[in-house]
């Protein structure tokens, strides 16, 4: 299968990246939407502060090419992408916090506890989780009503109690009590991946595409979400906080079992090898078509930071 010279795909990312920027930068401005009495300036300035700090922006990128792999609604894509994008952003404002992880740097800046406080932080996610939703459901997102439930019930299943946050707890609780290697998967898929298999599943609602379609993309969303929580394992091993815009090494200072710190790096390399070849072959039916989130799926494997 063709795919996208590595140079011209991360020039397509940064550009996806750019125009996501501008569109959450739309979203939590200081307008009163509907319903809503008033915008608090404190509060909105570390909802954006949180949001608004650059990286890649993966996540809406899965979501939008997705979408576009079935010929969904370009615009409707970047909203739910940008919906994505806030949730995960509150995700990482409460996992820096002294009671989690306890982080001080997050994409080169003070994480939001540190440049705000902690209550505006707690405050800040609990905001940007709701917004989430609030964006999906909001007749700006132009797509009929049960997809729109489609894409809440599995946003809500990937984010709560047996997906993100779930995760995060058995990450938690990895500190005092390590997992054997299922265990670690099993905190990987959640914590991790499940935010990567909904943007890549939430593109095959957005387009209306068949349920084979559906579990095909979601498989592969699976696969994205193992080889970049194992990529990232890897860079907090190898790198260094300068070049990650966040500190490295936590996890080995905390004992924390890794996928890595159990099996090597080499073990990795061979790994992230044999998911980006199980993620080509998922996509081989839809031809050139694919070429773009192939190339993602060798990006995910291959990043520096």
């Amino acid at each position: 299968m063709k795919t996208l010279d590595s140079t011209l795909f991360e020039d397509h990312l940064r550009q996806r990246a750019a125009d996501m920027e501008r569109l959450l930068s739309d979203l939590l401005d200081s307008t009163v939407r509907d319903d809503e009495i008033v915008r608090p300036n404190h509060l909105l300035a570390a909802m954006r502060h949180g949001t608004l700090n650059g990286g890649k922006r993966l996540r809406p990128f899965l979501v939008q090419e997705s979408a576009l792999l079935f010929g969904g609604d370009p615009e409707a894509a970047s909203r739910v992408g940008a919906a994505l994008e806030c949730l995960h952003s509150y995700s990482l404002i409460h996992d820096d916090l002294p009671a989690m992880d306890d982080d001080d740097l997050r994409r080169g800046q003070p994480t939001v506890h540190k440049a705000f406080d902690e209550a505006t932080a707690i405050l800040a996610g609990d905001s940007l989780l709701t917004y989430a939703f609030d964006i999906i459901t909001a007749p700006a997102t132009k797509l009929a009503a049960d997809r729109k439930v489609e894409l809440v019930l599995a946003l809500s299943r990937a984010a709560g109690l047996g997906g993100m946050a779930g995760g995060q707890a058995l990450d938690l609780a990895a500190e005092t009590t390590a997992p054997d290697e299922d265990g670690v998967i099993t905190l990987q898929a959640m914590k991790t991946g499940a935010l990567l298999r909904f943007a890549c599943e939430a593109g095959a609602i957005i387009a209306g595409a068949s349920e084979d379609d559906r579990k095909r993309l979601r498989r592969f969303g699976e696969i994205i979400g193992l080889a970049f929580q194992i990529a990232d394992d890897v860079l907090d091993v190898t790198s260094d906080a300068a070049t990650m815009g966040k500190a490295t090494g936590k996890d080995a200072d905390r004992g924390k079992a890794t996928l890595v710190s159990r099996n090597g790096l080499d073990w990795a390399e061979r790994r992230l090898d044999q998911l980006v070849t199980e993620a080509v072959e998922l996509l081989q039916p839809y031809g050139e078509k694919a070429q773009v989130l192939v190339a993602t799926a060798r990006f995910v494997a291959n990043r520096k930071s």
